[in-house]
């Protein structure tokens, strides 16, 4: 019971407290800010002044600038009271007017008060920026310095004159290494001291030698051991996981190994710093190692994830390999021995050495072997990387091979100009070019391993469905880490953690667009206000569309209009609302937005006229969802009707994007906007000297015996006229559903040809005949090629016959000495 009343006090207290700090913190005591940006400057204005001395300042300087930051919005609160009150009063009177004596007096004490509650604002904004100017000169100075040091001239390691030099230490390193391991191995003292911790000391070099050894290799089949049990869905994930014992299993057997080693007291100052620098070296290099097994393996698991020639996948492993021992050996020897310049250690840092301090000369000589090692195993790498396979790959996955491609080919080029940095005496350079190369090209190996390990976990939870691997959620997730991985990238190239913080602070604060500044905040706020407005709009749709409206006597163009109507409105209430909530103000854009009025009015002339038209269709609703309309050379069912245009579905089953402003300014046609009747027309034609009252009177029993035909109005034929070729009758019928005319019209067909077949009633044909015009030419060329003649074929019904050339020259003659002419039995002229 105590206790719960300690507690409930303390967080009374807590409460209680919090307000009163942040009224403390918002008081600024400007005195001693002018004091510490007054030391800054000068420190900034000293050549001499040490990297420590300018990181512990502005330290201090950006603790300052923070507070700053938080001043600039004292009193806001209050001052927007005291705005909306000048509001209220109205707007000051234009020159050579004035106003009432209270209204004048009551606005001048309140731009006072304005004015009394924007001081400190305005003062913190001052002293933000002078704050802000700081941080940005101790930065300049900063990377001044890390470019000298890049720049830094070292002795040629190809000069006969550095190499004695780079012997003479190396030899003493070995010489001071074995004194001090004979010295230690031979103390009896330390051996005393050591003795009560044996039994720990044995156990970690036990268990070290154990996960070495057998545990390593244990761990190196095990993802190809468990992946065949698993269900094949699931077998890249499983491997992806459990191969990750290769890194951290090893790793852990030389912590524990590097632990037991310290434990025993053996390590002085000439071998301690190697087993300092031990860990991380071993983290590179199975780091290396995992990351070849995964994009090279010597025999697939669950897929591959780069397809390679054999002969070249073979030579990546390889090369992959040699570069992360190479990184280990780098990284072990730069820690302990070799001292590097101020590009990979961090101010202040001062890293633990052996107390030799190698010449400039043998430093060159050093990191140019391993600089000159390391480039050939990058260039072989360069070369298997650039013949990347891209045939056969699955989609969304040929930007990796095209950007590893790249990389290949420019990890030949950093080789190579590493080499000759390095062998002109630019050894800072070229340790700053190669290395951070060799991150950024695992990095994106790594990144490349991620993206496939999350595809197949979406894949996974789809139980294997087919395209799970390449949908958006996972090429969602790869762009998202890519976006995490840039501050590593930034990292690697020797970006401090300050400056990074400054990015940060700098991206909090946003752009200013406008008049309107644009912060991470704010663009969160809008996009989750956005979001909420938009699902309530689409979830009040669906109550409407599916609960409300069918309860309605509207129609379902009338239902289709008013959910659109919702959605435009609920969108636009959301959007306004969303920019409210950021605290934007849009008024500053006015200007901006008056200018760009008319070049966007002509520009977008066209969808506003679409626009303006889609509302009038979904007010007046000429046309509704479902009607059969024609227009614009194209008709069918009209399937959606959207703010810019409309969709129509014709009768061939193929979709139309109809604009808007065409159904408003142009002749439509709606078959079924009101009802569904619709009239259909047929024509018929009789020969002459048929009896018309009796084809007028089985065209009327036809057409009365449909079924969709209505009664009232009833249909009629009617006697057109005299034609070139027959009489011409007309049947006129209104259907109760116009969309199914083609159907009647069909069958009305079908038994008019029936009904006057049976009656002996004839529909006529035309007849042609040809007139030669010089037939003595063609008798001359028969007579040169005589052939036998076969039968001439006899036209059928309703064909138009065309008389056989050979026809032309019959032997019987007229009285004329003509050849016969063949005129039809119509008395048709032959010229038609």
């Amino acid at each position: 019971m105590l206790r719960a009343s300690l507690a409930v006090l303390l967080t009374v207290l807590l409460v209680i407290a919090q307000p009163l700090a942040a009224q403390e913190d918002n008081g600024i005591d400007y005195q001693a800010w002018e004091n510490v940006a007054s030391q800054a400057e000068t420190l900034n204005a000293n050549a001499e002044a040490t990297n420590d001395e300018l990181s512990e300042m502005r330290g201090r300087i950006v603790e300052w600038r923070g507070r700053l930051q938080k001043a600039q919005n004292a009193n806001s609160g209050e001052i927007a009271t005291v705005r909306d009150q000048i509001e209220a009063i109205g707007p000051a009177p234009a020159e050579g007017e004035t106003e009432d004596e209270e209204i004048a007096s009551r606005r001048a004490e309140l731009n006072k008060k304005l004015s009394t509650l924007q001081a400190p604002r305005l003062q913190a904004v001052e002293a933000f920026s002078r704050a802000d100017s700081i941080i940005k000169r101790i930065d300049e100075i900063a990377a001044e310095r890390q470019a000298t040091v890049l720049a830094q001239l070292s002795p040629s390691p190809l000069m006969p004159s550095s190499w004695p030099h780079a012997l003479t230490d190396g030899a003493k390193l070995v010489a001071g290494i074995a004194e001090e391991a004979g010295e230690r191995s031979t103390d009896k003292g330390i051996w005393s001291k050591m003795r009560p911790y044996f039994p720990h000391v044995a156990g970690y070099l036990v268990a070290a030698i154990l996960l070495l050894t057998i545990g390593r290799r244990w761990v190196n089949g095990l993802p190809s051991r468990l992946s065949a049990h698993a269900s094949e869905y699931s077998r890249a994930v499983v491997a992806f996981a459990v191969s990750l014992g290769q890194i951290a299993l090893p790793v852990a057997g030389l912590f524990l190994l590097v632990s037991a080693i310290k434990a025993s007291g053996l390590p002085g100052e000439w071998t301690q710093p190697f087993w300092d620098a031990l860990p991380i070296a071993g983290l590179i290099l199975f780091s290396g190692h995992w990351l070849s097994r995964q994009l090279f393996p010597a025999h697939m698991v669950a897929y591959e994830t780069l397809r390679m020639e054999q002969k070249a996948q073979g030579s990546a492993r390889r090369m992959t390999n040699a570069l992360a021992a190479l990184f280990a050996i780098h990284h072990l020897l730069s820690s302990a021995v070799l001292p590097l310049s101020g590009i990979y250690e961090r101010v202040g840092d001062k890293p633990n050495r052996v107390p030799l301090e190698f010449s400039d000369a043998a430093i060159s000589v050093w990191h140019f072997v391993l600089i000159a090692l390391t480039s050939l195993a990058l260039f072989r790498l360069g070369n298997a990387l650039r013949k990347l396979n891209r045939d056969g790959i699955e989609p969304g996955q040929g930007s990796r091979y095209r950007i590893l491609s790249v990389m290949g080919r420019f990890s030949r080029l950093v080789a190579v100009v590493t080499v000759a940095l390095g062998a002109m005496g630019f050894v800072n350079l070229a340790n700053g070019l190669l290395w951070p190369w060799l991150l950024t090209l695992a990095l994106f190996c790594l990144l490349i391993l991620l993206k496939d390990f999350a595809a197949d976990v979406f894949s996974m939870l789809k139980r294997g469905e087919e395209g799970a691997r390449e949908g958006l959620t996972p090429m969602l997730i790869g762009f998202g880490l890519i976006i995490l991985a840039l501050p590593l990238f930034l990292v690697i190239w020797g970006a401090r953690g300050a400056e990074l913080a400054e990015l940060w602070t700098n991206f909090q604060q946003g752009v200013s667009f406008g008049g309107i500044n644009l912060s991470p905040g704010t663009v969160v706020t809008l996009l989750v206000v956005f979001t909420i407005g938009y699902m309530a709009t689409r979830g009040l749709q669906g109550t409407f569309r599916n609960t409300i409206l069918p309860k309605t006597k509207l129609d379902a163009g009338g239902q289709n209009a008013v959910v659109s109507g919702l959605g435009y409105v609920g969108i636009f209430l959301a959007a306004l609302l969303a920019i409210t909530s950021a605290g934007i103000d849009l008024s500053s854009l006015a200007i901006v937005a008056g200018a760009l009025s008319v070049g966007i009015g002509f520009g977008l002339q066209n969808i506003v006229s679409n626009f303006v038209s889609g509302i009038i269709l979904l007010i007046e609703r000429p046309i509704s969802v479902g009607d059969w309309i024609q227009a614009g050379g194209q008709q069918g069912i009209v399937q959606r009707i959207s703010v810019r245009s409309t969709q129509v579905e014709t009768f061939d089953k193929t979709e139309v994007i109809v604009p808007n402003s065409d159904l408003i300014s142009q002749p439509v046609i709606n078959w079924t906007r009101n009802n569904q009747t619709g009239r259909i027309i047929i024509p018929v034609g009789v020969a002459y000297g048929s009896d018309t009252r009796r084809v007028q009177q089985i065209l009327q029993e036809i057409i009365e015996d449909q079924p969709l035909v209505t009664i009232d109005p009833a249909p009629f034929v009617l006697f057109r006229g005299f034609g070139a070729d027959s009489l011409e009758f007309e049947v006129r019928a209104i259907l109760s559903d116009v969309g199914a005319g083609l159907g009647v019209t069909s069958e009305v067909c079908h038994q008019i040809a029936e009904r006057f077949a049976a009656e002996g009633l004839e529909i006529p044909f035309a007849q042609r005949d040809i007139w030669l015009r010089n037939p003595e030419a063609l008798q001359g060329e028969a007579a040169k090629t005589p052939q036998p003649a076969p039968p001439a074929p006899q036209p059928s019904k309703g064909e138009t016959r065309l008389p056989d050339p050979r026809l032309a020259f019959d032997e019987a003659e007229d009285g004329d000495g003509l050849p016969d002419t063949g005129s039809d039995a119509g008395g048709m002229d032959g010229d038609r």
